[in-house]
């Protein structure tokens, strides 16, 4: 894809909104509000020679959102956190967040350092993310926050389109090639509770030699009042801008809510590698647990996991986890 090619349709996602009329609306009174969110829990491995018994602040988002009014707001999100390097035992801190958005009408328009749309619905709906990333985040098929621009339009109550063009970095590192990451995404309610999502996107290599990573992703759910029922099916080609790198693998999770303030959930994924390419890291895994509200701010998730990983000799994984959150 040329340079010109790019920048004609990163103008054309940019200034969309700049060709739709205003809707007759009421004057919108400018209003913040705090970001605080805090995951933390207490965890113990009892098998497959993972003794490790401690605390755990796995994560803190701390930010700001402010309502400019007539459609505009800001978000300032910084991700507090500790290094990949288990060498490291600092923690280390991001710009998650610094994004300007405008809704107007069935149009919402973001530019910025922004939260991407590649999985954002998949994780919502799980709805246990201080208990356990959703499927594509934590295996690394995408970031959740990069910098650029997106779209959305709501066409009705039962078909919504999006568009995103970014780095393709993600937020923790700065933009390094001439690459950038091209997502679309459509949403289906076809009835009230049941949603279909399906997601494409291509992430440009930039550079010579490497391949670029093309990524699919599928969604069904659906959610009352009383329970949730979901699964997605996800595929990368050419991780890591590597040729035949390929990797896939579904989830299916659940949930049901047993009174106001306790909830049950399940989850079983599967990763697999194209070859057994990645089999050192290609694993099933299962979680079960329950979530109780203490009060307004404060949730507490016990749980136990198991991880059976695919390569020969390794021995399967078993732990449990008191995951607590607190936020508003």
């Amino acid at each position: 894809m040329t340079m010109k090619t790019k920048f004609i349709l990163a103008g054309v996602l940019a200034c969309i909104g700049l060709t739709t009329q205003a809707q007759d609306a009421k004057p919108e009174e400018p209003k913040g509000k705090a970001i605080v969110q805090v995951f933390g829990n207490l965890n113990a491995g009892f098998s497959g020679g993972d003794a490790n018994v401690g605390f755990d602040l796995e994560r803190s988002y701390i930010g700001y959102e402010y309502k400019l009014g007539q459609g505009l707001s800001v978000k300032g999100v910084m991700d507090i956190g500790k290094s990949n390097d288990v060498s490291d035992y600092q923690r280390i801190a991001y710009i998650k967040n610094a994004q300007i958005s405008w809704k107007s009408g069935h149009w919402k328009l973001s530019g910025g350092l922004i939260s991407t749309i590649q999985f954002n619905m998949q994780e919502k709906f799980w709805g246990y993310r201080y208990v356990l990333k959703s499927f594509q985040d934590e295996y690394k098929f995408g970031s959740s926050a990069d910098l650029g621009i997106s779209a959305a339009y709501q066409f009705n109550d039962n078909f919504m389109m999006d568009a995103i063009i970014v780095n393709g970095e993600g937020y923790k590192k700065i933009q390094k090639d001439n690459g950038l990451n091209y997502g679309l995404g459509l949403t289906l309610t076809p009835a009230k509770g049941f949603q279909i999502r399906l997601y494409g996107g291509l992430n440009e290599s930039g550079e010579q030699g490497k391949e670029n990573i093309v990524n699919m992703a599928a969604f069904v759910g659906y959610k009352s009042d009383k329970f949730a029922i979901g699964a997605e099916y996800n595929k990368m080609w050419n991780a890591s801008y590597k040729e035949g790198q390929d990797q896939y693998g579904y989830s299916v999770f659940a949930s049901a809510k047993l009174d106001k303030k306790t909830e049950v959930y399940a989850r079983f994924d599967d990763l697999c590698s194209k070859d057994d390419w990645n089999k050192a890291k290609d694993e099933q895994a299962a979680i079960l647990g329950a979530q109780f509200k203490l009060g307004k701010y404060v949730k507490m998730a016990p749980n136990f996991r198991m991880s059976m990983p695919k390569a020969d000799g390794l021995d399967n994984r078993y732990s449990a986890y008191i995951n607590c959150y607190f936020g508003f």
